[in-house]
């Protein structure tokens, strides 16, 4: 997996929107946190844009995303939020070409397929962080802007940690190594059958999600585990589920009782509550990475950087 060159004081960065339409009045602010960072917002076509809850239209993020990744004054390229959308450019985007120009590439949510294909299709590491027009307009904690900046600017530490005070805990005991995947249940879900589903074998896989009750999230854990994808990984990573409690308790399982019905009989290492997703404060975390997951001791380590 190649590791794309880290980004530096005064890079040139491409902000994108790739699913959803940035927000009236949060373009201005979420540039203005980009260059807080030291980088140089290039702001791109779809980021100005609407086509109902998209963007612009598919041909339009679809070019935004090439011409990213082909400009060579463009260093990285950051997705300003997410949404929904993604999903319609897959069959538009040039891999072959973007395989030859690997860049630094951050985002999450519904920006998880993208992750899935330049790491399977392109083979370089990308990284899962905040959004300049969701989290970063409105200014960052120390522990979110601190792990944000080790990951694109090349300097992560080889041990992922939580905040302090925010402990892993053991859902499975067990100690596994493999190729970092996933992000965002609902797309990983989605990308089944697809010719862009998500590729588990020998590999960790991280999940998380926002929104979710119960029962949606026993589904799609459902179709990972009859799709053969729980099975064939190395070891499973939770992250942050927000807002995914039932509104009636008494009438549902809890999540917990739904990770443990549907996990535990694959025999994999199981760790949770890694501090990333849609939650602040929030790790930034490399994509296409070897690491170590040791669930029995709850720690995460980065093989090979």
């Amino acid at each position: 997996m190649i590791i794309p060159k880290p980004l530096f004081t005064g890079a040139r960065v491409a902000l994108i929107a790739p699913s959803g339409p940035v927000p009236e009045g949060s373009l201005e602010p979420a540039v203005a946190s980009v260059q807080a960072l030291g980088l140089e917002p290039v702001v791109f076509p779809s980021c100005t844009m609407r086509h109902g809850y998209l963007a612009g239209y598919d041909r339009e993020r679809a070019a935004d995303f090439n011409n990213a990744f082909s400009d060579a004054s463009i260093h990285g390229v950051i997705c300003i939020r997410g949404g929904y959308g993604a999903q319609r450019l897959m069959d538009r985007i040039d891999w072959t070409a973007i395989a030859k120009t690997p860049k630094v590439f951050c985002g999450y949510s519904d920006v998880t397929i993208l992750h899935l294909m330049l790491n399977q299709r392109c083979g370089f590491v990308t990284y899962h962080t905040p959004m300049p027009a969701t989290e970063w307009y409105a200014g960052l904690d120390e522990y979110t802007e601190r792990s944000l900046k080790n990951a694109i600017f090349g300097v992560q530490e080889p041990n992922i940690l939580n905040p302090d005070g925010m402990p892993l805990y053991t859902i499975a005991k067990g100690v596994s190594h493999g190729v970092l995947t996933g992000g965002n249940l609902s797309l990983l879900a989605a990308s089944l059958g697809t010719p862009y589903e998500i590729e588990t074998k020998d590999k960790i896989l991280f999940i998380e999600d926002i929104g979710e009750t119960p029962y949606r999230i026993d589904r799609m854990l459902l179709m990972l585990k009859q799709a053969g994808k729980l099975r064939a990984c190395a070891g499973i990573l939770l992250g942050a589920f927000t807002d995914c409690a039932a509104p009636d308790p008494a009438e549902s399982l809890t999540l917990r009782e739904v990770i443990t019905e549907l996990l535990l009989d694959e025999g994999k290492p199981i760790l949770g509550a890694l501090q990333c997703g849609h939650i602040m404060p929030t790790m930034s975390l490399p994509l296409g990475v070897n690491v170590n997951l040791d669930a029995t001791n709850r720690t995460l380590r980065v093989l090979e950087y």
